[in-house]
């Protein structure tokens, strides 16, 4: 049975930026975290960040610099959190990850552009990014269908 890295927020934790969660109420993921195969992790409180803190973007990929709106550098923060993501997929042996699109840590596909202007640029958080780059496959909410389809396939083929 395969395991499943999840953001924290997706299962109803309030540890986004603003407190809030972004519960994702999926059958299949409550069949999931029910047979315990969901390895819940916010890599920004895992870095040592608080709840609520202040909104930060990706400001630039190379040297990477992560600020707040203010101009706070929270990189270290955000490289250590993607660090211990990256210890807890390893530990815990999951197949893959499910983490909020868009976030300067989770996001697998696109993220904010570091102007605070809600506009999107191509690339990945440094959580997902860490994960990408040692061979864990990371998904999106907006990618459930292909999520699952993965887990299907790994588990035909290992069955």
């Amino acid at each position: 049975m395969k395991k499943i890295l999840i953001s924290a927020c997706m299962l109803g934790d309030n540890v986004r930026y603003d407190g809030g969660h972004h519960l994702i109420n999926h059958p299949t993921l409550q069949r999931w975290r029910k047979e315990g195969r969901l390895v819940a992790v916010c890599p920004e409180v895992a870095g040592g960040m608080t709840i609520p803190r202040p909104a930060a973007e990706t400001q630039c990929k190379f040297p990477i610099l992560i600020t707040t709106q203010e101009g706070t550098d929270v990189t270290p923060e955000f490289l250590n959190g993607a660090e211990k993501t990256l210890d807890i997929a390893k530990r815990e042996g999951v197949a893959c990850a499910l983490m909020k699109a868009k976030s300067p840590s989770c996001g697998n596909q696109r993220i904010y552009d570091g102007n605070f202007t809600n506009t999107l640029i191509e690339g990945a958080g440094v959580a997902a990014a860490e994960l990408i780059r040692n061979g864990i496959p990371v998904f999106s909410e907006k990618q459930l269908p292909e999520l699952f389809a993965f887990i299907e396939d790994s588990e035909r083929m290992t069955a």
